[in-house]
């Protein structure tokens, strides 16, 4: 069973693979685009990893990944809106999944490194 975590990266993947088309498609910008697919879409690809996890520390670390992503990406979704690429409106649509996913994870990073007494 998937968690909650990995549903919701997953439907962010599917937002940012969509965003990235507009992008190409519309605005023909490609290089912005190809850093937010890459660090859009690897959140979701750490966090089903991370079901896998050798240890609670492969965990932590799997997700500590997914964490760096998920602020890189909000990086690159800033400079989209702040060059005008994306409205408001997609902005703050992705900024809000991207901030959950990152609360998320924080989250899940402290429980189980609580656990290792870390």
């Amino acid at each position: 069973m998937k968690s909650i975590k990995q549903i919701k990266a997953k439907g962010f993947a599917v937002k940012i693979i969509n965003l990235c088309r507009f992008l190409r498609e519309q605005k023909k910008e490609f290089l912005i685009s190809k850093q937010i697919m890459r660090s859009g879409t690897s959140i979701g690809a750490n966090l089903y990893e991370a079901e896998q996890a050798q240890s609670k520390e492969d965990f932590v670390h799997k997700n500590s990944i997914s964490l760096k992503e998920a602020n890189e990406k909000m990086y690159w979704l800033e400079l989209l809106y702040e060059t005008d690429y994306i409205s408001a409106e997609k902005f703050d649509e992705c900024r809000i999944d991207c901030e959950e996913l990152i609360k998320m994870l924080v989250s899940s990073i402290k429980t189980t490194k609580n656990r290792l007494g870390k």
